[in-house]
């Protein structure tokens, strides 16, 4: 499997939710797998068959999660190194429409870090993949469903990181 990208929040945030469903979810379905158990036949407990598909789903996503972690790759901005004029892993960056002059900002994260809703986008995304390398008045297409966007790139930081 390739090395995944990730902040070192993003990192501790993954290992976080692992702990949560190792240490709280799990033991609940556990029990409440017991107390459907308790209620005798189990071919029409629909309790039980719903506690049986929780514990299946948090058992995926345990194992996703140990996944992601096994081979993450914990990308450390080291500013002194980067060239901070360039767009790479961990920049954050704004972007003007060129047509609508309209202004939007993104920070280039992990894939599992990744909230658009939230100004944070996905290293693999098709925005983040032509920002790649860029700098600071560079002006980029990005093909969407519907037409084609001009962006002019205004600034470049990396400073918002979370370290």
């Amino acid at each position: 499997m390739h090395r995944i990208p990730i902040t070192r929040s993003g990192y501790d945030a993954l290992k976080e939710k692992l702990k949560v469903l190792q240490q709280v979810e799990r033991p609940k379905v556990i029990v409440a797998l017991a107390e459907a158990r308790s209620h005798g036949d189990l071919s029409e407990n629909a309790e039980y068959e719903s506690a049986k598909e929780k514990q299946s789903y948090i058992d995926a996503k345990i194992r996703e999660i140990e996944n992601k972690l096994a081979n993450a790759e914990i990308i450390e901005i080291d500013k002194t190194k980067i060239d901070q004029g360039r767009i790479a892993f961990g920049a954050y960056v704004s972007i003007k429409d060129t047509n609508t002059a309209s202004v939007v900002s993104y920070l280039i994260v992990g894939e599992d870090e990744a909230d658009f809703k939230n100004g944070s986008i996905s290293i693999t995304s098709p925005l983040a993949r032509e920002l790649i390398g860029c700098r600071k008045g560079d002006v980029v297409e990005i093909q969407t469903a519907k037409s084609v966007k001009e962006y002019e790139i205004i600034e470049i930081s990396y400073d918002k990181l979370d370290k």
